[in-house]
């Protein structure tokens, strides 16, 4: 059996997690049922970064790269590369489907909290020696997402001027 392609995988997900959500916001409260869904949420992805190491066989930042390439399947996410060597990998997201997709299914409130918010969570369950920063995304209308890993050790210039 294939796995599916994750862009697939994460639509069935928000077309299952959307109306129990909006129930479950109607019963307690929307700002509640987002805080219980962030919660799940980043708990998965803390599992998922520790599954992707296990199954790569590995969790610096060449294997990183094979994670970015499954997030890429299918021409789901388009991105420019900025830096990419043994202490970083850097790059901007130019266009992304998984926003794409949580617009056309008018899940667009949803989609920081049901994609976005893994990033961060996935890199501490793949690699807690690997930072990650991002500025803005194009889920939240910026032109671009910022995606910046780093090894722990190694800081920006303007960082280690501070």
């Amino acid at each position: 059996m294939h796995p599916l392609p994750l862009l697939q995988q994460r639509e069935i997900e928000a077309n299952v997690i959307a109306p129990l959500i909006r129930a479950f916001a109607a019963e307690v409260g929307e700002v509640h049922a987002r805080e219980v869904l962030a919660g799940v949420i980043e708990g998965l992805a803390r599992e998922s970064g520790c599954a992707a190491a296990v199954t790569i066989g590995g969790n610096d930042l060449s294997h990183l790269r094979q994670v970015v390439e499954r997030w890429r399947a299918g021409g789901a996410l388009e991105l420019t590369v900025l830096r990419d060597d043994a202490e970083a990998l850097e790059f901007d997201v130019t266009r992304c489907q998984y926003a794409e997709m949580y617009r056309r299914l008018g899940l667009a409130d949803l989609g920081p909290i049901l994609s976005c918010s893994r990033d961060g969570t996935m890199i501490d369950g793949f690699n807690p020696g690997i930072t990650f920063t991002r500025t803005q995304t194009l889920m939240a209308g910026a032109t671009h997402c910022d995606f910046r890993y780093r090894k722990a050790s190694e800081r920006p210039a303007d960082d280690a001027a501070r």
